[in-house]
């Protein structure tokens, strides 16, 4: 460790404290999940469903798509509605028509004001009140509640149905005719949406708040916000207003410097040693991260479009073969496997590098993994397109189909292959590490073994995403599924990146290794300590408790802190450019990384804040502005960061091509005015829109058909098609640059 002691002490200290918060946390989530009952009953005896029937629904949900179409508790597509939140208002507005029928002999939007009041107040006690029996797990409802249940349980299964009274509401939905054909899927899935929202209508045993920490927003059961909800908000601004005043005196005061700058080589030298056979092997990969790129443009596109036209293209009814949910799965799943690739290549470039030459049949080792990857790319695409088209057999749909949960879309074979390539990637880059490692003449090895941690990370964290299955309780598999896309991506990317980058400008001779390594263990300890137990914003309203919010909102305020000196980062690394003569050749890599600490601060940073706090997320989660917060985020920071890499690995596996300025400052600017356009002329106003609906109304108006398909909101979501035609401008020539010019061509020469 030598004078890396406190730096490292400190990394494994916030490691220890924070995956110990999040598995001690991870404990309460198992313990206190909202309970599925062994049966749910009416007053009268008769029996409704059974735990087996609620399950049965939950894999009839995954199989059409799941997160894919529409959201469960907030998680999940934007377009269809929140089925819980849904389901919970057609019922409640159910019971009281049939109360008010029952009790007055007229509809309840007849009744005076005494009248109304009276039954909201019996609708308010009978469904918030637990009726569970936790000695045999029975849940009775009143036979006028199993009335109005059975009444909205008929409603999905016409709406999942071809029922041609509700095609236009399909179509609004962006749901296919005929979505699940299977009439006793159709009913096992009622069940299962009955039970969603029966957890975010009972009051948790001890408390004042039910199972969903009263999401979602419903003023005819008083669902609001929690007094600790409130408080916790007004913690989470404390806490990030006194994290970035402790970072900036930490940066003021604490920062190291060099006292003489390194003088630059004067050729670069990652291109004194020959390339290896492994590293000309990696042009492959750099087509494939392109393609999914482009693919994922463009089916993105198709996708934004169905929000307009719900079962069309422009008046072509393409939706029997493509619909929403299918093309919306790719372009997510398209999205992880673009971006993975990339840094998978970035990792196979710097082995040799970090080695000095290939280790025995490495070339062999990386053209394999090639091909592993295109054989989870075709069969888990292939398996959406079965499963959605509901042509997969009963019991393999969850195995070789669709999962049904966003960005672990894959079907879980294809899960474990793609685990099985991570870790077969895992072994190729510890054949080029430890033996570095291990060399005693090269000095200080501090930054690679930072970079061999988190490389290991890498290969091993995408493996808790294994830990549920198909029938796991869904506020489990959410726990698991957030640890692949918050801390798998989020956290031990960002890691791996830092240290990353730091050892290529070392290795270049650009920065000193001494600074290089201080700076990406302080990194890591800044990104981790928040990163890791901030993990549990996204669950405050997934079935668990107060503790479990208390933990997101105060860790995930941290996270936004270490995005404050990002723009210093993008600086330094942008003044590299003019250290030595030879670097104008990296400059396209490098403003990329540019934009990454710039979407950093914005995408990740203000709008990640905007929806983090608890009161905030009540109100938004599931609107249209968790979408700018992805879009903003996932491609301005890991999109740019892949493409960065990209474009370093090409420089170097195809020295003799020069970047066409024109092409690479039209893809550049292109994906930047493209994202900004989307953003801010669309799916932001649209958010907002739907956050005023969700505080004065409900969650369930602001997702519905009826708020959405309003004449102004459709022309904003028009108006996101220039956006969208910009960025995939910029998507091509970035594509023509390195496929055409770079790769094939092998473009102009230097």
């Amino acid at each position: 460790m030598g004078e890396y002691r406190k730096l490292w002490w400190t990394l494994i200290a916030v490691l220890t404290v924070t995956f110990a918060i999040l598995g001690i946390s991870g404990v309460e989530v198992y313990r206190k999940a909202p309970p599925i009952p062994e049966q749910v009953v009416t007053a009268s005896g008769e029996v409704l469903m059974m735990r087996e029937d609620i399950m049965a629904g939950q894999a009839a949900w995954q199989s059409t798509g799941g997160m894919e179409l529409g959201s469960i508790w907030g998680h999940g597509a934007y377009q269809a509605p929140d089925w819980s939140a849904d389901w919970l208002h057609r019922e409640l507005t159910a019971w009281l028509s049939l109360a008010a029928e029952e009790s007055y002999g007229k509809p309840f939007d007849t009744l005076d004001i005494e009248q109304k009041a009276a039954l909201t107040h019996r609708l308010k006690h009978e469904y918030r009140h637990n009726a569970l029996d936790p000695a045999t797990g029975v849940v009775t409802v009143s036979d006028h509640r199993a009335r109005a249940a059975a009444l909205t349980a008929a409603h999905y299964g016409k709406l999942y149905g071809s029922d041609p009274a509700l095609r236009a509401m399909r179509d609004n939905y962006a749901m296919k005719e005929g979505t699940l054909p299977d009439a006793a899927k159709r009913a096992a899935l009622a069940d299962f949406f009955f039970w969603t929202a029966w957890a975010a209508s009972t009051e948790r045993p001890g408390t004042v708040a039910t199972y969903t920490n009263n999401w979602p927003p419903e003023p005819l059961i008083g669902n609001q916000p929690t007094p600790e909800n409130i408080l916790w908000s007004l913690a989470c601004v404390v806490i990030l207003i006194a994290g970035v005043g402790a970072l900036i005196w930490g940066w003021a005061f604490l920062r190291r410097h060099d006292d003489t700058p390194l003088v630059a080589a004067d050729k670069d030298p990652l291109t004194l040693a020959a390339l290896t056979p492994s590293q000309r092997a990696l042009g492959k990969y750099l087509f494939v991260v392109l393609a999914l790129f482009v693919f994922q443009v463009f089916i993105g596109g198709f996708t934004a479009h169905y929000t307009i036209e719900g079962q069309s293209f422009y008046g072509i009814d393409v939706s029997q073969w493509f619909p929403y949910v299918l093309t919306r799965t790719w372009h997510v799943q398209s999205a992880v496997l673009w971006i993975a690739t990339a840094f998978l290549a970035a990792g196979l470039f710097l082995g040799p590098v970090i080695h000095g030459d290939d280790p025995k049949h490495q070339k062999l080792g990386v053209d394999l993994l090639f091909w592993a990857l295109i054989l989870v790319v075709v069969g888990s695409f292939a398996g959406h397109y079965l499963s959605i088209a509901q042509a997969m057999p009963d019991g393999l749909g969850f195995w070789l189909g669709h999962q049904g949960y966003e960005f672990i879309d894959l079907g879980r074979v294809w899960q474990i292959a793609l685990f099985a390539g991570l870790l077969f990637w895992l072994v190729l880059m510890l054949r080029c590490m430890l033996p570095a490692l291990r060399r005693k003449e090269g000095g200080d090895k501090n930054l690679l073994a930072l970079l061999t941690v988190s490389t290991v990370a890498i290969g091993l964290f995408y493996g808790s995403g294994l830990f549920y299955g198909e029938r796991t309780h869904i506020t489990i598999m959410e726990y698991w599924r957030w640890w692949v896309v918050h801390l798998w991506v989020e956290g031990i990317f960002e890691v791996f990146a830092t240290a990353a980058i730091a050892f290529i400008f070392v290795s270049m001779g650009l920065v000193s290794k001494r600074i290089a390594t201080a700076a990406s263990l302080a990194s890591a300890s800044l990104f981790m300590v928040g990163g890791v137990p901030g993990t549990f914003h996204h669950l405050y309203f997934s079935g668990t408790t107060t503790p479990v919010m208390a933990v997101g909102a105060a860790f995930s305020a941290l996270e936004v802190v270490p995005l404050i000196v990002l723009g210093y980062e993008a600086w330094e690394h942008w003044s590299l450019r003019d250290r030595a003569p030879w670097m104008r050749a990296l400059r396209w890599p490098l403003i990329c990384f540019v934009a990454v600490a710039f979407w950093n601060m914005l995408g990740a940073g203000v709008f990640g804040f905007m929806i983090n706090t608890p009161v905030a997320l009540f109100y938004l989660q599931g609107l249209n502005t968790t979408a700018v917060h992805a879009h903003a985020a996932l491609f301005g920071v890991y999109g740019f960061l892949a493409l960065g890499f990209t474009l370093l690995v090409l420089r170097y596996i195809r020295p003799e091509i020069a970047f066409s300025e024109g092409l690479m400052r039209l893809g550049f600017w292109g994906l930047n005015a493209g994202l900004v356009l989307m953003i801010f002329t669309s799916l932001l106003p649209v958010g907002l829109f739907q956050f005023e609906a969700s505080v004065t109304t409900g969650m369930w108006y602001a997702r519905s058909d009826a708020f959405l398909q309003q004449d102004f909101l459709e022309t904003l979501r028009w108006v996101r098609t220039f956006g969208d035609v910009v960025f995939i401008v910029g998507a091509i020539a970035v594509a023509w640059q390195v496929v055409i010019l770079g790769l094939w061509r092998q473009g102009t020469r230097a």
